[in-house]
Parts: C-alpha cells; sequence; structure tokens
C-alpha cells in the first residue's frame, strides 16, 4: 500500500505525555493513518532518524486577527512548529462589527496592539457583519496553519451599545442582548468569548477600551451563555474574585494571563495561588516564555530623547549607521543620553548578543548598565558601540514581565500554566516573542531540563488543543488530523530578530525564522521545509462544534 506521506526513523513524541518510541508515521488524506512500523512506501518519505516527531504546536495567544488578511502564511509562528493558532484574544476583535464602526475597530486594534490602522483597514475585505461571517472572509483568505477565533468583548460591546459602551454600565437588557450576540457567535463558529480588564489598553482618545471596567455580573450574564455551548472564555487583567465567578458560572475552560515577579520566591508562591484558584473549575494559565516587554536597537526604536537623537530617528538604519560612526554626532549623542530623564531602568535591560540565536537567558549581572560600568562606560555609549560593532544589528531587550527565568521556572512546574503569550501580529514593532515555542524547546527542555522532552511537547500540543476544545488535534493517533512537526532537538533554536518593512504601506515589524526544524505538516501536506514555506496553505478554519 502506497501511503502520502511516511515519516520514517523518528523519536514519536506523541503528545500525551508518554516516552517518546522509535518507529514511523504514515499519512494519507490528511489524516495520520499509523504510527508505529509502517511497511507501505510513502508517495513522499521524510528521512527521520536522529530527529522527534511531534503534533504540530498550538498558540492560544496570537492578536492574528489582521496580519492573515495580507500574510496568509502567519508568520513569524509558522516558522516555529505552530501549526494551529488562536485568534480573537484580549476582547479586541473585528467582529461583529456595524458598517458604521468599521474605523473604530481597526483603530482600536491600532492603540491596543501597535498594529497600522491603515493596514488593517487596507488589508482585510470587511465585508462581514456577524463573527460568523468574519470567519467566512478568513475562510476565504485560504490560511497555511488551522485558525480558531474568539468573539471579543471590546466588539460585542459596541455592537451592542454604540458610544456608550466606552464607559458607562450595560443595562440588564444589554447584559441579555450582548449574551445573545455571544451565542450566536459561538453558533456560527467562534470558539469562545474574550474579555480585557487591563486598564492601560487605551483607544485612541485616551479612554480604556470598552469593558474594562464593566460590572462582573455583565461577564456572568455572558458566561451564561457560553457555558451551555462548551464554549472557551479568555481573559486578560481579571482579577482571581472574577475569573473565579466567570468559572463557577460556566462550569467550563477559562484561560487567562498570568505571570510572576522578580523577587526571590515570586515562582513558587504565584504556582500556589494558581493552584488554590485552579480548584474553582477548569482554569489554565498561559504566560511569556521569557523576560519580555520591549526590544530596541538601531535597526528599529532608539532608546534616547533629544535633538540629534530625534534626527537620526528620521533616516534609515544606514544613515543611522553612518550617523553614529561620525565622532561629533556621537559625542552629541552620548551628552544627550547622559542628560536625559530615563523611561525605563537599564539593570533591566539585556544585550542579545551577535551569534546566530538571540541570548534571552543572560543572568541578571550581564545586565546594560553593569556591563557598560564594566566597560568603564555610560550604558549609552555602551549602546552606541554594540550598535557601531554589529552594523546597527544589535538589539536590546528590556524585560518588563517575567523578569527572572529562575522564578518563571519555579512557576512553569505547576501543572495549572502553559508557556505561550506569543502575542503574534501584535506589538509588531515593540516585541518579538512569537518564537516562544522554539524557546521552550531549546531553553526549557534542552538548557534546562525544566522539562522532559515528552511533557514539554505536551505543554506545546495536547494540553492546549485541551484548552481550545479540539479533540482531533495534538496528538499523533491514527485517525487525527495530520498536523506535525519534525525537528532536531538538539538544534532547534530562534534565529535572530530583525525589522522589516512588509506590512501594507511599509509599516515596520519585526521577524523572527528558526533553525532545527525539517518538516511541519498542516492537514496532511508539507508547508514549511527547513525553515522555508513551500507555498502550501493548507489551514482550516477550525469551528466551534466543526
Amino acid at each position: 500500500m502506497a501511503h502520502d506521506i511516511v515519516i520514517r526513523g523518528g523519536e514519536v513524541v506523541d503528545g500525551t505525555g508518554a516516552e517518546p518510541t522509535q518507529g514511523d508515521l504514515a499519512i494519507d488524506g490528511g489524516l495520520i493513518t499509523a504510527v508505529g512500523r509502517v511497511d507501505g512506501k510513502g508517495n513522499r518519505e521524510i528521512d527521520a532518524k536522529g530527529l522527534a516527531v511531534t503534533p504540530g504546536f498550538v498558540d492560544l495567544h496570537t492578536h492574528l486577527d489582521a496580519q492573515i488578511g495580507w500574510d496568509p502564511e502567519m508568520t513569524p509562528v509558522s516558522w516555529h512548529g505552530v501549526t494551529t493558532a488562536l485568534l480573537g484574544n484580549c476582547g479586541v476583535t473585528f467582529a461583529p462589527c456595524k458598517p458604521k464602526d468599521v474605523e473604530l475597530l481597526a483603530g482600536m486594534m491600532e492603540t491596543v496592539e501597535d498594529i497600522p490602522k491603515n493596514a488593517i483597514l487596507t488589508g482585510l475585505p470587511w465585508d462581514w457583519e456577524d463573527y460568523g461571517g468574519y470567519l467566512d472572509a478568513i475562510e476565504r483568505l485560504r490560511p497555511a496553519l488551522n485558525v480558531a477565533g474568539m468573539v471579543g468583548h471590546c466588539a460585542v460591546r459596541f455592537y451592542v451599545m454604540g458610544e456608550r459602551a466606552v464607559e458607562e454600565p450595560a443595562t440588564a437588557e444589554e447584559r441579555r442582548e450582548m449574551a445573545d450576540v455571544v451565542a450566536q457567535s459561538i453558533d456560527r463558529g467562534a470558539v469562545g468569548f474574550s474579555t480585557n480588564r487591563y486598564p492601560p489598553h487605551k483607544l485612541p482618545d485616551g479612554r480604556s477600551i470598552p469593558g474594562t471596567f464593566a460590572d462582573p455580573i455583565e461577564l456572568v450574564d455572558i458566561a451564561k451563555a457560553v457555558g451551555p455551548r462548551n464554549g472557551l472564555m479568555q481573559a486578560v487583567g481579571a482579577n482571581f474574585e472574577v475569573l473565579k465567578a466567570m468559572a463557577e458560572t460556566t462550569k467550563g475552560r477559562i484561560l487567562f494571563s498570568y505571570g510572576t515577579g522578580p523577587q526571590p520566591g515570586s515562582g513558587k508562591a504565584q504556582a500556589e495561588n494558581l493552584a488554590k484558584l485552579c480548584q474553582h473549575g477548569d482554569l489554565t494559565a498561559i504566560t511569556q516564555v521569557r523576560g519580555s516587554g520591549f526590544m530596541f536597537g538601531l535597526q528599529s526604536a532608539l532608546p534616547c530623547q533629544g535633538e540629534t537623537w530625534d534626527a537620526l530617528r528620521k533616516m534609515s538604519l544606514a544613515e543611522r549607521l553612518a550617523a553614529i560612526r561620525d565622532e561629533a554626532t556621537r559625542a552629541r549623542l552620548v551628552a544627550e543620553g547622559r542628560d536625559m530623564k530615563r523611561r525605563f531602568p537599564m539593570t533591566n535591560v539585556f544585550y542579545l548578543g551577535d551569534g546566530e540565536s538571540p541570548n534571552y537567558a543572560a543572568p541578571p549581572a550581564e545586565n546594560l548598565e553593569a556591563v557598560a560600568s564594566a566597560a568603564g562606560e555610560h550604558w549609552v555609549e555602551t549602546f552606541l558601540r554594540l550598535s557601531d560593532a554589529t552594523d546597527g544589528k544589535a538589539l536590546f531587550n528590556l524585560r518588563m514581565f517575567n523578569q527572572s527565568l529562575k522564578e518563571l521556572g519555579d512557576l512553569f512546574q505547576s501543572e495549572h500554566i502553559f508557556p505561550s503569550l506569543g502575542d503574534a501580529g501584535a506589538h509588531v514593532s515593540q516585541i518579538m516573542d512569537a518564537g516562544w515555542p522554539s524557546f521552550v524547546l531549546s531553553h526549557w527542555i534542552r538548557d534546562t531540563g525544566l522539562y522532559s522532552l515528552e511533557e514539554g511537547v505536551r505543554r506545546l500540543t495536547s494540553g492546549p488543543a485541551r484548552v481550545l476544545g479540539l479533540a482531533d488535534r495534538g496528538r499523533l493517533e491514527p485517525g487525527l488530523k495530520a498536523d506535525v512537526n519534525v525537528f532536531d532537538p538538539a538544534k532547534v533554536a530562534e534565529r535572530q530578530p530583525e525589522l522589516v518593512h512588509d506590512f501594507p504601506g511599509g509599516a515596520p515589524r519585526y521577524i523572527q525564522k528558526s533553525v532545527g526544524y525539517k518538516t511541519t505538516i498542516v492537514n496532511g501536506a508539507v508547508t514549511v521545509e527547513n525553515g522555508e514555506h513551500t507555498g502550501e496553505r493548507a489551514g482550516r478554519v477550525l469551528r466551534h462544534g466543526g
């Protein structure tokens, strides 16, 4: 018997947490048809000797809602083994949307998620009103990855309340109407509902986005519609009491963002707090896999203010390099940097190095302030020296969240939290965390051994698939969808981030490629091979109940 694809002689890590086994895997008609020994030949044979064969990775926190319109290959996550991505996080979505509110929702996504409004308006068809219509539009784009979407609180509030949605409480009738809209959205394919209670997320006029300060009873009323439909509730910025109320109402799955501080013992303390919270229902936390918050360098954002720095901002990278190599200009840049009031502490900033892969795991003693002091320099001088030496490619990472890898490791030992929160498609000129699965494989599995290979893969595959309500993905079993990765566990890693201008209108964004992946398969089609896209766009819109 000839199979469509046979993956030969790999270390099969099936996604359940079971120990790896040596064997083959056969794929036919987009499904896994055999795992173990496969006697028949494949129309395509993939040699996996010395490599891991795993399910495709599931990314629970992306904002690719807009980018998918002009980048159906869904980079960078597709370079890092992701085969299924969840859209619609944090309450900000493009549906439901009345025609008069198109610019409003686009403007909100711009200010909250750092996605250019013009790119949103010109890159998407905007030919929908309800959430099901949005999913129909995504389907017509033929994405390279599987896509699931949640309906967002902000859009639902605007749809029902108009301008009153921003700051006013909803009436009982409006709460019922919102619950009905959410119910209809799930019936048309949304996998759940997302909300945002983080005040710094703002509208263009400076006010916090709709739903931020909504009475928790509003979320309870919506949860009453989500729960019976076996939908997912997602939240950012919600306190434990709100999360408990949601969980106890839906009796279903709750997903939320979490993290830990740098103080000694904070990781274990947060894990203990999480365990207590999760006694109230089916709650799952996610967090960034390393310190994150803001990334800057000569090629992108600049760390200082001043007349000379402002002039530098208007230049191309080549012009910036020439400027910092001019002795007089460099002296003025240093002087202005010394006089400037700091925007953030340089003790929390770390140079990513000049290696093939970025150094995200530098110890606290290697912060930019300490490196500058050891060199007898001001940190601005160090920034300029390293930028000069790397032809402007040097990048510096501000650890605002999860500043301590040690404490984060303690938190990750909790069974209630998954590595995630890459925010792909959002904050595109400020951070680059979309390579997070590769960091899990390289740092938390290979370098530190925090996870075994089988447990780390489980947290990238069947664990998040269950949260999404997917029974047919996330494991390597006959009859399940053929979303598969083949990679070298000894080599897999992220490459250095770089700034490109490939958004509509030439807007900038960071991208980040990978090393160590041989093949990524989506629904039985090879979509990425040796780190490059093949042109196959075999993704599906995964509708709730579909």
